[in-house]
C-alpha cells in the first residue's frame, strides 16, 4: 500500500516513519510538508494520505478540497475539534495526536478493507437478453457507437442501447474520464498519453481537442 504524509511536524514524522518501519506492507512515497509541494505523480500512485491539518500556506483540509479524485485520508492531527469537517469530506479515520501503534494499525487496516472492496466492484449489464457481470477494473473502455454504447474488456465487447452521456454519470465514481465525445475510459488501464491518444491493452484513442484540458488536469500533458 503506498502513502503519502503531508506533516510540517519533524516529531510527528518521526513517529510515523517508525511505524511505517514497523508495517511491512506500507511504503511511504514521500514526507511533505506543503500540500502545494506533493508532485502529480505521486498522488496518482498513493492508495492514502496521512493528513495534518495545521499546515503552513494550505490547511489540510482546504488542501483535500482542492482534489478531484483523491486518495483514501487518515487525518493527524493535536486539534480534535475539525473531526467533524473532516469526516464531512469522507476521511476514513481521524487520529488525534500522540496516538500509539496500536491506534495506527487499525486505521490502515480500515483503509485496507476499503480498497479490497474497490478493487472487487462488479456492474451489471443487460446486452442480449442477457445479463452480463462485470468487474469495473476489467472494463477498458466504453465507446458510443451510434443509438448504442459498447462496453470493451479484454475478454468481449457488450452492445447496449443506451448513451455515453449516461454511462459518463455513472462510472465517475470508478474513475472513469471521457477524454472524447465517444469514448470514456478507465484511468486505471491507460498505459500511455501523448499530446493526441491515449492508449489502453493494444487500443490507440484519440483525445478530443475539448477534452484535452480536462484530461491534462489529471494526467499532466507535455
Amino acid at each position: 500500500m503506498n502513502c503519502i504524509v503531508l506533516e510540517d511536524e519533524k516529531n510527528a514524522q518521526k513517529v510515523l516513519e517508525l511505524y511505517f518501519r514497523k508495517t511491512k506492507f506500507i511504503h511511504c512515497l514521500g514526507f511533505f510538508e506543503s500540500g502545494l509541494d506533493i508532485p502529480i505523480s505521486k498522488l496518482k500512485k498513493a492508495d492514502v494520505i496521512f493528513l495534518d491539518i495545521e499546515l503552513p500556506e494550505l490547511n489540510g483540509l482546504d488542501f483535500l478540497k482542492t482534489l478531484e479524485n483523491p486518495p483514501k485520508v487518515i487525518v493527524t492531527t493535536a486539534y480534535p475539534n475539525f473531526a467533524v469537517a473532516a469526516f464531512e469530506l469522507a476521511v476514513v479515520d481521524y487520529l488525534v495526536k500522540p496516538f500509539s501503534y496500536e491506534r495506527f494499525i487499525k486505521s490502515v487496516n480500515r483503509v485496507r478493507e476499503q480498497l479490497s472492496e474497490m478493487n472487487d466492484e462488479f456492474i451489471f449489464v443487460n446486452a442480449n437478453k442477457t445479463m452480463h457481470k462485470l468487474k469495473v477494473d476489467e472494463i477498458l473502455y466504453i465507446k458510443s457507437e451510434l443509438d448504442y454504447v459498447a462496453i470493451v474488456t479484454d475478454k468481449e465487447k457488450l452492445l447496449i442501447l443506451d448513451s455515453l452521456n449516461t454511462w459518463e454519470e455513472k462510472m465517475k465514481c470508478y474513475n472513469f474520464i471521457r477524454i472524447h465525445r465517444s469514448y470514456l475510459v478507465n484511468s486505471k488501464q491507460i498505459h500511455k498519453i501523448s499530446s493526441t491518444k491515449v492508449t489502453i491493452s493494444k487500443t490507440e484513442i484519440p483525445i478530443g481537442i475539448t477534452y484535452k484540458t480536462k484530461l491534462g488536469e489529471k494526467f499532466p500533458l507535455k
